[in-house]
Order: structure tokens, then C-alpha cells, then sequence
């Protein structure tokens, strides 16, 4: 079913005043409430039909799109919601039902302020630092470059070019609202919205600044220093408090949240506050046991390799792994050892395993151990 034209509607014309349109919205709606006419099955669409056109009559940029491009700069090309999915406007659903929306009509409807705007606190930022696993596990000072909105330096903030001022905005006389009348069930009653001439504020800006063009505020990078604590890992948020952007006429800072990342290690696995690493050893080394070096976050530590090391053996160096965060002392160092196996050996070398594996099933019934005969076969 096609709408109607929303002056039709209303039953006025399409150069009406708002005060013209007020007047037979309030008529309109007091005739057709659902509850003075209880047994008009009709009353409830007619009502949704006429707060429908006083919601885009009322409203001057509304109106304009509609008196430019009709239903179509509404959104509202066909039938209307089921009757027991709209709003009965400022009247509420049989009274006792809307009392929100009655309270809404003295003291602004929708939530909206009643005074002039003030200071507004300014937005968030966010902010993503990469850092390696040494800086993770020592924690460090970082400069970073954070691009948002700050204060124009050539007007203050006040969006006037230097050497004005804004002026009190003539439309609503400074007060951020401008006051309509409405002919309700109720009798009549004032409401007030945001003034959109000066957008709440009660100032008009006549000559913007050349710099931020009347916004107040431009967009800049600015150094920040983020310290970033000792054991700190991938997923941690940090909040540093008003360094986010300034806020509207004279409004506190918002935070600046930056989040951790650590990048991937070349020699360590991180679990946790423990590290873990890789070892390679020679099966002489397995068998008869030695010491070497091995990588930590702070330099190269000795590790014994005692004889009859198996691959896949794990030793713990403890307090080599990351500083805990919330607390003292730091995780372990998991040091996994894998045995390496020569691929080409002299004849010399062939000629001692060879003995060795001959020796090998003479001395089982000799009761030489499997390390004995290693240390008999190359001397030691």
C-alpha cells in the first residue's frame, strides 16, 4: 500500500509554519488516540501514521530531503510496521504505559540536554608496540608517535581566528536549546532539543581559524614515552592515563591504551615466564658425559651433560627464564637436548666402532656396562 503524502496527512500545506504544523499534529493526534476512540479498530494505524509525518515535518533537514525526494528520503516506501510494533510518539501506549515518554517531553525527549553543552571528555586511543623477548624480559622506555586529534596551537582551541572571539549564538540565545509548544492530551507543553544553528554549544563561530577551520582541534603526531615493565607478554594492555585526545571546551583528556606484542625469538620458546631451547650434542658426548655452553637471556651459562644422557633429555637452569610480572624472581631455562650423529668418519674413527660393537657382545658376559666399554674403546 503506497503512503500518503505526509502534508496530506496532516492536512496542511507544504509552505506551512512549524508553528502550523504543531498545531494540527496536536489536533490530529488528540482525535485519533486509540483511547478516545476505543472502538475504532483504525485509530492505532492512523495515530502511527500521523506521528510518522510530524517526525519528518518537524524536523527542518528531514523535511527538506522529504519535500526534495519524497518517501524514498525517509526510507519509508511501502507499508508501515505491524500495528503492535510502533510508537504512539509523546502520548506513550494508553497513558500508563508511556509515562517516559511524557517526562521525555518536559525535560527533552530521547535523552537530549537540556542546557548548554559542556566540557566532554576526549576519546581513547590505541596504540600497538612490538617488542623483542630481551626487552619483554628486562622491560624498557619506549618513545612512540601517536596520531589523533589535538589542540590547534593557533586559536587555543576556540576554532575563532586569532583576534575574535565566537558570539553568542542568536538562534537560541547561548543556551544550546531552542523551545517548541505542542497541544498534547495533556494541554500544552514545552519542549526544548538541541539548537542546530551553534550544535548545543551557544556559540557561532564568524571567522574560523585558517589552521583547524573552525574545528578547534587538528590533527598531529605526538611523542609519547611508554615504560614498559619487566615481564610483560603478547596480550598485555597498558593504560596510560590522559595521554589520549584533548577534550571539548575545556574536557579532560581521554587514556591512551597501548597494546603488547613480542616477537617471535630466534633461539627461545616462551611458556609462560619459563624459556625453553635447544641443545645439540655428539653421542660421544651422550655417552661419556661433558660440559658445554648454552644460550640464556643473559649470556652463556655451563651446563654438565652427565653420562648416559638420552636424546630428548630436559634440564632446568632455574632463574634463567623471564622476570615475573606481578611479583619477584623469574620462570626457568628448559634446556632440550638432542644428539646428533656423525654422517662421514675417518677410516680411524670406522676401525674404533667397529672394535666397539665386537667388544660390544664380548663384554655383556664380562659385566661391563655399555659406558665402560665406550671409555675402553677410545682410550679413556
Amino acid at each position: 500500500m503506497a503512503k500518503r503524502d505526509y502534508y496530506e496527512v496532516l492536512g496542511v500545506s507544504r509552505g506551512a509554519s512549524q508553528d502550523e504544523i504543531e498545531a494540527a499534529y496536536g489536533q490530529l493526534a488528540k482525535k485519533h488516540h486509540p483511547d478516545v476512540n476505543p472502538n475504532d479498530p483504525t485509530a492505532q494505524n492512523k495515530l502511527k501514521e500521523i506521528n510518522e509525518a510530524y517526525e519528518i515535518l518537524s524536523d527542518p533537514q528531514k523535511r527538506a530531503a522529504y519535500d526534495r525526494f519524497g518517501h524514498a528520503a525517509t526510507g519509508a516506501g511501502g507499508a508501515g510496521a505491524p500495528p503492535g510494533d510502533f510508537d504512539f510518539g509523546p502520548f506513550g501506549s494508553s497513558f500508563g504505559g508511556g509515562i517516559g515518554d511524557i517526562f521525555d517531553m518536559f525535560f527533552g525527549a530521547g535523552g537530549r540536554e537540556t542546557g548548554r553543552r559542556g566540557p566532554s571528555r576526549g576519546a581513547d586511543l590505541q596504540y600497538d608496540l612490538h617488542i623483542t623477548l630481551e626487552e619483554a624480559a628486562s622491560g624498557i622506555e619506549k618513545d612512540i608517535e601517536v596520531n589523533g586529534w589535538e589542540t590547534c596551537r593557533t586559536c587555543g582551541g576556540s576554532g575563532a581566528k586569532p583576534g575574535t572571539h565566537p558570539v553568542t549564538c542568536k538562534t537560541c540565545g547561548g543556551t544550546g536549546q531552542v523551545q517548541s509548544v505542542q497541544d498534547t492530551l495533556l494541554g500544552r507543553i514545552m519542549t526544548s532539543r538541541t539548537c542546530e544553528y551553534c550544535r548545543g554549544t551557544g556559540q557561532v563561530i564568524q571567522n574560523p581559524c585558517d589552521d583547524c577551520r573552525g574545528r578547534g582541534r587538528v590533527r598531529r603526531k605526538r611523542t609519547v614515552t611508554v615504560k614498559i615493565p619487566a615481564g610483560v607478554d603478547t596480550g598485555l594492555r597498558l593504560r596510560l592515563s590522559g595521554e589520549g585526545e584533548p577534550g571539548e571546551r575545556g574536557g579532560p583528556r581521554g587514556d591512551l591504551y597501548v597494546n603488547i606484542g613480542v616477537k617471535p625469538h630466534d633461539v627461545f620458546q616462551r611458556k609462560n615466564d619459563d624459556l625453553h631451547c635447544n641443545a645439540a650434542i655428539g653421542f660421544v658426548q651422550a655417552a661419556l658425559g661433558d660440559e658445554i655452553d648454552v644460550p640464556t637471556l643473559d649470556g652463556k651459562a655451563n651446563l654438565r651433560i652427565p653420562e648416559g644422557t638420552q636424546p630428548g633429555t630436559v634440564f632446568r637452569l632455574r632463574g634463567k627464564g623471564i622476570t615475573h610480572l606481578r611479583g619477584s624472581g623469574r620462570g626457568d631455562l628448559h634446556v632440550h637436548v638432542t644428539v646428533t650423529v656423525p654422517t662421514r668418519l675417518t677410516e680411524k674413527e670406522k676401525d674404533i666402532l667397529m672394535q666397539f660393537a665386537r667388544e660390544q657382545s664380548e663384554n655383556r658376559s664380562s659385566g661391563k656396562g655399555f659406558f665402560g666399554k665406550m671409555k675402553d674403546a677410545f682410550g679413556m
